[in-house]
């Protein structure tokens, strides 16, 4: 399982998953690690929150730019996955947008459909978050509210939130400027609004309109609070496809978002090798096994080739855009962003672990064996593979103890670590670059032995858990490595993964014995 104590500092939102993958539970966070560390470093959790943490088994994540989003994209996973341990979502519906009616003097409301003609912003992740937006723009700009067009001021003339259009006190070009200034808050485009207007204000000073100039800098102040807006979420009428990769040592690292109605609900990860024309084989394979999107976002534009297939693939026309600013651009941007913290978070930990153990190379390729057993029943071994930094779980493995009688994890060691090693010289395989061993000095010195008989030359560590302690062979003291520096907690991380693995076989034995 990711440890995590690995995931970054960053706002997102994790997905817990059950031993078959099933995403149970999604949630958001602020701060990514300090959110999912609470679930396993507290101990006074509820019934349900404990059924939860007894069945994670991985932790995938997502980061975003700000909490705001967040919070929008986790109502978008919980919609997509239903996870068993979330709120029921089933009865409840989308988050409200404002609406701006298309009509003489237009009307600002909160809107749960777009079933009327009219512009619609959001969705708001809240209501108290909508009605504060929806407040601060109708105040503001002095927009009306009334579903009728009263032929008298009402109250919200006589309090300021309205510029009475009813009575005739604004005409309908300076209300139809309003409601234009009004468009680009809700649309996040503050900052030049607040330029043009901050101008004005000035101008207004200038000729001594004072009035006037305060009325401008009152709409400048309360835009500024409103200018920290979400992009994860947008209102368009199409699906889209976000696609960033990048290319390292003739690899391929691809993510790809997939953005229903305007709102983020998946995220894919591929690895595949590079070649001229990689990308554009990706395409044509992915999108021949899945519906093109109406809009495909990438970085660089594809041949014309690409544009034609995938057209055809849809049955009309696919949109292809390379944007360099605004928010497509910060959608791509943020899969960027994913694509460092998803597959080259995995770079920095080893490089530490390089470092801290005194390894000549880095250790892209590790091993690690662990022994579990009920009492001595039904002992069993595992090995866990990591490879650059994250699990490789097509080369786990798992052993059945045939040796060993009773309680001793010693000579159980000894036996996993011998018939691994032995049969990949038996087989001309490749060997890891590091052996971890989860135990002290006596695993650690059992596993040597076997090595050694086998003529294996491979740098070896054990953890003891006690202390999360690092040994090394020859050193009656383990290494000076705190248990939170970043490369003992890559180490526990790797053997946490092979203890569970171990584990699940051990009741499986049981299990078997029993059904029999």
């Amino acid at each position: 399982m990711t440890d995590y104590r690995s995931l970054p500092d960053l706002p997102g939102c994790y997905l817990y998953k059950n031993e078959g993958g099933e995403i149970i539970y999604v949630g958001k966070a602020k701060n990514l690690k300090k959110r999912v560390a609470s679930y396993f470093t507290k101990s006074d959790h509820d019934p349900k929150t404990s059924a939860l943490i007894s069945a994670i088994r991985d932790i995938d994540f997502i980061v975003t730019g700000t909490e705001v989003e967040a919070l929008i994209l986790e109502n978008s996973l919980i919609k997509r996955y239903r996870p068993k341990y979330n709120i029921d979502l089933k009865d409840s519906k989308s988050y409200a947008f404002i609406r701006l009616s298309e009509e003489p003097f237009p009307r600002i409301s909160i809107a749960r459909s777009k079933e009327e003609n009219g512009n619609y912003f959001g969705p708001f992740v809240s209501g108290r978050e909508r009605d504060h937006v929806l407040q601060v723009v109708k105040k503001t700009f002095g927009l009306r509210s009334c579903r009728k067009m009263p032929k008298r001021p009402c109250l919200r003339y006589h309090i300021g939130t309205c510029a009475a259009t009813c009575r005739g006190e604004i005409s309908e070009e300076e209300y139809m400027l309003r409601v234009s200034r009004a468009e680009e808050v809700l649309k996040g485009n503050a900052g030049g609004l607040i330029r043009r207007l901050d101008a004005e204000m000035k101008a207004f000073a200038n000729i001594q309109e004072f009035e006037r100039a305060m009325e401008l800098r009152d709409q400048i102040d309360a835009i500024r609070h409103l200018s920290d807006r979400q992009h994860i979420s947008r209102a368009t009428a199409t699906d889209e496809d976000i696609i960033s990769y990048t290319i390292r040592q003739d690899v391929v690292y691809l993510m790809l978002f997939s953005v229903f109605k305007g709102t983020l609900g998946e995220k894919q990860e591929f690895v595949f090798e590079y070649k001229d024309g990689a990308v554009e084989e990706f395409l044509v394979q992915y999108y021949s096994e899945n519906e093109p999107p109406a809009e495909l976002i990438l970085p660089e534009p594809p041949d014309e080739a690409i544009r034609e297939f995938l057209s055809e693939q849809k049955g009309r026309n696919v949109r292809v855009t390379v944007p360099v600013r605004g928010e497509k651009k910060n959608l791509l941007d943020l899969a960027a962003r994913n694509i460092e913290m998803v597959f080259f978070g995995g770079e920095r930990k080893v490089a530490s672990l390089q470092k801290r153990i005194g390894l000549p190379d880095p250790p892209e390729v590790i091993e690690c064996f662990d022994i579990s057993h009920l009492a001595g029943t039904a002992m069993v071994g595992s090995m866990v593979q990591f490879r650059y930094g994250r699990p490789d779980r097509r080369h786990y493995r798992r052993f059945k103890i045939t040796t060993v009688d009773g309680i001793d994890d010693f000579a159980a060691i000894r036996e996993v670590v011998t018939r691994r090693y032995r049969r990949i010289l038996k087989e001309g395989g490749d060997l890891p670059d590091l052996v971890i061993i989860d135990g002290g000095k006596g695993q650690l010195s059992s596993a040597v032995d076997a090595l050694n008989d086998l003529g294996v030359k491979v740098p070896i560590i054990s953890i003891a858990k006690r202390e999360e302690e690092l040994f090394v062979p020859g050193l009656s003291q383990p290494l000076p490595v705190k248990k939170h520096d970043t490369a003992s907690l890559f180490v526990q991380e790797i053997r946490d993964e092979a203890h569970r693995f171990a584990i699940t076989y051990n009741r499986l034995l049981r299990q078997k014995k029993v059904g029999a």
